[in-house]
């Protein structure tokens, strides 16, 4: 029997952080083909169930598309059975207000509730789930019952810690779920996949989101998909990776550069070794030190690469280069001010140097920008 276990969609989320509004709505719709291709592997595959663990969607204002989008997903796919434990994010779905609940759709309350999966099969398969509150975070590990001759999956939505504290609803002591007879324990909260053992028993995974929605995110996203022996109690667990797009967050040395045509083109030779899909997304941090006379211009090069990704932005970390050596016998007005300026005590280091930098463009009649 295969069952897939996703979290963290956050369906209709705003996008807007990096990117410009109509790329911020293409990644929108992006997000719902992700639910889309899940639901098309699961077809496919001939899973039984998907587990949700929380954080469907992003807020409880989800647009009709998004909200059509899940509801036909569901009512279209009788032969999955989809389990929906709600987040943080979307403790108010609109799911939970249907007058009509699918017959295929499973939730979960502020209390332990219990699903057999496989009626009827030697090995029982039970998925039990809880959605954390102030007031119930501290008592539901006691309250957990599991019979220990099932397969038993847990789901919970929130962070992992080693104490719980009431004042954090969100916490998840994993000590406390250890030896109670759970095989997999489904996790949704964090947005990279994380799978670890919880003990001799049981592992716990976080499936990660399907889709980054920032550089935060960055790395490989999609689904985990368990194959249960439904004779033996024995699973296989494959992570899916489905992302249609990533975030790359990279540094780029750039030490010596004299001008905006060497930066570009030492950006350029970095670039084409780390061979970056066109559909990606990239954030470029430039470091290093320049010579303070150097020029530099950031936002030519934001124009020179950005049509190269889908999205692109490049960020300046550099410092200038100043040898005192070189110019404390130069008796030119260059000079002069240079001196003046590192004399200064209430500057900075970096201060200074920025100063410095301004000065001789004044001075090479450049406009400051």
């Amino acid at each position: 029997m295969k069952i897939i276990h996703t979290a963290d969609l956050h369906l209709d989320s705003k996008m807007t952080t990096h990117l410009p509004p109509d790329k911020a709505r293409q990644r929108r719709r992006e997000l719902l083909t992700a639910f889309q291709k899940m639901l098309d592997f699961a077809r496919q595959h001939e899973v039984k169930a998907i587990i949700i663990a929380g954080d469907l969607f992003d807020t409880k204002n989800t647009s009709a598309l998004a909200r059509n989008t899940v509801y036909e997903g569901i009512i279209m796919n009788p032969q999955i059975t989809f389990y929906y434990l709600k987040g943080n994010h979307d403790a108010d779905s609109f799911l939970s207000g249907l007058e009509e609940i699918p017959d295929n759709l499973k939730m979960f309350g502020d209390q332990w509730a219990y699903y057999q999966v496989n009626e009827g099969s030697d090995h029982k398969v039970m998925i039990a789930g809880i959605e954390l509150n102030f007031e119930n975070s501290m008592e539901i590990y006691e309250s957990l019952q599991l019979d220990s001759q099932y397969f038993n999956i847990v789901v919970l939505h929130g962070q992992e810690a080693e104490a719980v504290v009431r004042d954090r609803a969100e916490n998840i002591k994993l000590k406390a779920l250890k030896n109670k007879g759970i095989d997999y324990l489904a996790l949704g909260h964090i947005h990279r996949y994380k799978k670890e053992k919880l003990d001799a028993r049981a592992s716990y995974c976080y499936a990660g989101c399907l889709e980054a929605r920032g550089f935060d995110e960055s790395g490989e996203h999609g689904f985990v998909l368990l194959d249960i022996n439904e004779k033996t109690g024995e699973y296989q667990h494959s992570f899916i990776k489905q992302a249609i797009r990533k975030f790359h967050e990279k540094t780029v040395d750039i030490s010596g550069c004299f001008s905006t045509g060497q930066i570009a083109e030492q950006i350029k030779a970095f670039l084409e070794t780390e061979a970056i899909p066109a559909e990606d997304m990239l954030k470029l941090t430039l470091t290093g030190e320049l010579p303070i006379d150097a020029e530099k211009d950031i936002d030519m090069l934001n124009r020179q690469f950005r049509n190269d990704y889908f999205f692109c932005k490049i960020y300046d970390k550099t410092k200038w280069q100043l040898d005192d050596k070189e110019y404390e016998k130069e008796w030119t007005l260059r000079g002069e001010f240079i001196r003046t300026v590192q004399k200064e005590s209430l500057l900075s280091a970096d201060e200074k140097a920025q100063i410095i930098q301004y000065g001789l463009m004044a001075l090479r009649g450049e406009v400051i920008e």
